[in-house]
């Protein structure tokens, strides 16, 4: 064990004698399984963080964005603000093509040597 395990275990074993851990959130259910199987293992800590904070990635704020746009457009009565919203709409579109066009899997480095190890193992 590390130091810093050592230390970790040291704190929880000290808020266990004290109650820290007695009146959370969710005691005494089942834990929900999160799937992170589309994300590498040495960054699942960093996502769970950026997820628990709200962060989301751009990728998916676009999205959302999109999908309260449309909402809105479909809701509102004046032309003018309609215009407005779809305009906004059209370049939030164009950002996330621009954005998935950038990320594509098969541009990637990583999915090339992957397909060319398939290929090579294929016709041996």
């Amino acid at each position: 064990m590390s130091i810093i395990d050592i230390l970790a275990e040291a704190k929880i074993q000290e808020g266990l004698k004290s109650g820290a851990f007695d009146n959370l959130e969710g005691k005494g259910k089942p834990l929900k399984h999160e799937d992170l199987s589309a994300v590498p293992e040495d960054l699942h800590v960093g996502y769970k963080m950026l997820k628990n904070a709200g962060y989301l990635p751009e990728e998916l704020q676009l999205k959302k964005d999109i999908v309260t746009l449309n909402e809105l457009i479909r809701c509102c009565g004046d032309e003018s603000e309609r215009q407005l919203l779809s305009s906004e709409l059209r370049i939030k579109r164009l950002k996330f093509n621009q954005l998935m066009e950038k990320r594509s899997v098969r541009k990637s480095m990583a999915f090339r040597n992957y397909r060319n190890r398939i290929f090579n193992r294929l016709h041996m």
